[in-house]
């Protein structure tokens, strides 16, 4: 069938195989050729593509075992987020490292080695992976840790599915006493200013900014600063501390088709900037407010298919961390380059890292900015060119965003990518797993 990243494009025809449980994958692998594992298909490029041999991970879904006292949960590769949630959040556990989605699998997000608005505290959500069982190129389940073949383990979290289908894991969740979230906004006229008030409060659990990307001149960097940390039940409202986990469901929306190409463009993502950021600055003025995690963590799930409003040609993301002694002036020239193309992003995205070592994994201690834009000859040009400043002021890109980048531009950016590669031909793992970006990559 015909597949692709949630930004729609490239497309690929694959051959889709779709096991019930873990004792089918091995006998439903092709012997010749390569493949790879695909969960909910929320990458935005083609790092799930493989026209070969996709798994379809989506029916290995159960969760196995839980242990209250650590809060260890033991579930299958294809368990979604929202499930995770679902099921935890009323006995206190919230998942430790969360993305901007909670429609991924448990399996996509060791294999993209995910991170959220919590980095700067807590790292990417590797540090909460105990173990992980894989079937790696021998089709025999492996089990690796820390302790026990962990130069596997190191290359599969953050490996991009390249290292073996992830089956299941041992994920740690963290002890939460509501499903409320207590955010502060605060308004930043200026890229300086953001930059110091993201080290000023590092002290907060979960901290991540909106940025106007077409902001100009001293204007550069016009930000709304969003800070949250979970609520205890003694601060809920008295109608919420009987039941602090119940959270109001919110309406669903949906985007029915793709809008006309001619939707997003610098006027109207200039005139949503506008309003969203003096909607900000009033709830700047309120002070902290009580939020769920919902709203806090995945503001975009309400909408399903928002990615239709880039229209028929997809979406291209762009993301790149940029260490703490360039990014002032990286993050500058990428704004500034963003502002000049006219190519509006609105969901403009900044965040702090805070130091991790890690195998193949894309945060390092820094910033990170991530930027969105609709497919079209414009995009593909100031995407290049984003490239380049982010590589020239030391920046490494995610791969978990990525449809545009370069073997040339992975290497000049990221030297484990090198080494990732030889792990991968020393384990014979090239020749059985890969997908139309690694191939690209030259990984």
């Amino acid at each position: 069938m015909k597949l692709a990243g949630w930004g729609r494009m490239p497309e690929a025809e694959c051959r889709v195989i779709t096991p019930g449980r873990a004792s089918e994958i091995a006998g439903a692998l092709p012997e010749d050729g390569t493949l790879i594992a695909r969960g909910m298909g929320r990458s935005y490029g083609d790092s799930a593509l493989n026209p070969g041999a996709v798994i379809d991970m989506r029916r290995l879904n159960r969760m196995l075992s839980f242990d209250a006292a650590s809060g260890q949960l033991v579930a299958e590769a294809g368990v979604v987020l929202a499930d995770i949630i679902d099921v935890f959040l009323p006995r206190g556990f919230f998942p430790p490292v969360t993305p901007g989605t909670k429609f991924v699998t448990l399996g996509g997000m060791i294999a993209a080695d995910v991170h959220g608005k919590n980095h700067h505290q807590v790292g990417s959500l590797g540090n909460f992976i105990d173990w992980i069982e894989l079937i790696g190129a021998n089709n025999q389940l492996i089990r690796c840790s820390r302790d026990e073949n962990a130069a596997l383990f190191h290359h599969s979290i953050g490996g991009m599915g390249l290292t073996g289908v992830i089956i299941r894991a041992a994920l740690r969740l963290q002890r939460v006493e509501s499903g409320w979230i207590r955010q502060k906004t605060i308004a930043y006229e200026g890229l300086a200013a953001l930059l110091e008030g993201l080290a000023a409060f590092e002290d907060h659990p979960y901290s991540v900014a909106w940025v106007d990307c077409l902001a100009r001149g001293g204007a550069i960097g016009r930000s709304l600063l969003y800070l949250g940390e979970h609520a205890a039940v003694d601060e809920l409202p008295a109608r919420h501390q009987a039941a602090p986990f119940h959270v109001p469901r919110r309406k669903r929306l949906s985007v029915p088709c793709s809008l006309p190409s001619f939707t997003l463009n610098r006027y109207s993502v200039r005139l949503f900037n506008n309003l969203i950021y003096a909607m900000g600055k009033r709830a700047a003025a309120k002070g902290s407010e009580l939020v769920d995690y919902d709203r806090y963590f995945y503001p975009l799930d309400r909408i399903h298919h928002w990615n239709r409003i880039y229209g028929r040609k997809g979406l291209m993301q762009f993301q790149t961390v940029l260490p703490p002694d360039q990014a002032a002036g990286g993050l500058h020239a990428l704004l500034q380059a963003t502002a000049e193309a006219g190519q509006g992003s609105f969901l403009s995205v900044l965040k702090k890292f805070g130091p991790q070592e890690s195998a193949f994994s894309f945060p390092m201690a820094g910033y990170t900015l991530t930027l969105d834009f609709p497919v079209n000859k414009g995009t593909m040009a100031l995407v290049d060119k984003l490239t380049e400043i982010a590589i020239s002021h030391g920046g490494r890109f995610y791969l978990a965003k990525d449809a545009r980048l370069s073997a040339a531009a992975l290497a000049a950016s990221d030297e484990r990518a090198a080494a990732f590669a030889a792990f991968r031909r020393a384990q014979k793992l090239e020749a059985r797993f890969s997908s139309l970006q690694s191939e690209r990559l030259g990984l």
